[in-house]
């Protein structure tokens, strides 16, 4: 069971880092700030539990939780602006593009809500993994 939730918080994490990948390049969607910063948390994520699966569990999930929990976050209040929940006056995207406009969406879901849930199902997943829950 444990190999099984590693490989699926690793699916999840290069699916994510290729979507992102994606918008990006493909689409000319230039990320906005918190997207870079959960790009940062959600990339090594890739490495880190690819890694756990090629030489086991041990540590892989600890490490990834480490930066798991920072892109939660970030991905929380990126949610937030752009449901309006947090006032726009703290908006931290300033001149540059913003995931915030209801534009940004890819199969009319949000990007800050697809970062949300790839964050929650891989930290869901990587809790449910024994001996790793330090």
């Amino acid at each position: 069971k444990e190999e099984h939730c590693l490989a699926a918080a690793w699916m999840i994490s290069l699916a994510a880092t290729l979507g992102a990948l994606f918008i990006g390049e493909v689409l000319g969607q230039a990320p906005c700030i918190l997207c870079w910063y959960q790009r940062i948390a959600m990339f090594p994520l890739v490495i880190i539990l690819g890694a756990g699966l090629y030489q086991g569990a041990s540590g892989s999930a600890f490490y990834a939780k480490l930066l798991a929990w920072p892109g939660l976050l970030i991905a929380v209040w990126h949610a937030g602006l752009y449901y309006k929940l947090i006032p726009e006056t703290i908006k931290p995207c300033g001149q540059g593009p913003s995931c915030t406009d209801a534009k940004m969406t890819i199969l009319q879901v949000p990007i800050p809500l697809m970062s949300l849930a790839a964050f929650v199902a891989i930290l869901i997943l990587l809790h449910s993994i024994k001996g790793e829950n330090r």
